[in-house]
């Protein structure tokens, strides 16, 4: 196998009569409008506003400012990192690849605007859990499911040794990531330098293969 032939992230599912053009439109709206009043602070009046649009045509797009904030985080998110989950197949380098995964992964979701973007999202969940689901359909399965095709791929030929790839692509993806996020997301720690993602990368990647190279 080889690293996917895709140009992009897949385009959102448009509902009958829906323009693609004018759901971008609303969703850069949307994305100038959060930035600058937070989403408690934005109303859809504000985003028709700013998109251009009526607020009846915003309604045909986006039933509520939650459906229309997590679907923009949601496509930025994937578009963001399309060429990170994007892994050549036969590239047989495990070190490398999980190192530059890992380091590219948590540099954009460290960011501060990812990291307010899943404060808001926890927010949402409690009162729209269905919301929450999607999301997370959308976004993280989605990458841990790149990133367990590539190790299926190295399970293929010897260079790992993995029962469950979608489990361990989740444990590398969890490794990788949750003591620096969870402390972004408490407001505990200031955005990593890209010296400290390395370092907490590597470290994960050797205790990965540790447990997953073949003995």
């Amino acid at each position: 196998m080889s690293v996917m032939e895709l140009d992009g992230p897949p385009a959102a599912e448009l509902a009958p009569g829906q323009d693609p053009r004018k759901r971008r439109q609303i969703l850069e709206g949307a994305r100038k409008v959060f930035l600058a009043k937070g989403f408690d602070g934005a109303s859809m009046n504000d985003i028709a506003k700013v998109a251009g649009v009526s607020k009846g045509t915003l309604y045909v797009y986006f039933e509520n400012k939650e459906r229309l904030f997590v679907d923009l985080i949601a496509e930025e998110k994937r578009a963001d990192l399309w060429d990170v989950v994007t892994l050549d197949h036969s590239d047989h380098d495990i070190v490398k690849v999980l190192n530059r995964f890992g380091s590219d992964f948590l540099k954009i979701m460290t960011s501060p605007y990812y990291i307010r973007a899943m404060r808001t999202v926890f927010s949402i969940v409690e009162r729209m859990p269905e919301i929450g689901a999607e999301y997370y359909e959308r976004g993280p399965k989605v990458c841990a499911g790149k990133l367990a095709d590539y190790l299926a791929a190295q399970v293929d030929v010897g260079v790992l040794a993995i029962e469950d790839c979608s489990l361990a692509a989740q444990q590398f993806m969890d490794l990788s990531q949750s003591v620096l996020i969870r402390r972004q997301l408490f407001n505990a720690a200031p955005t990593p330098s890209e010296e400290d993602i390395a370092q907490h990368v590597a470290r994960a990647v050797t205790f990965f293969l540790r447990v997953y190279k073949p003995s």
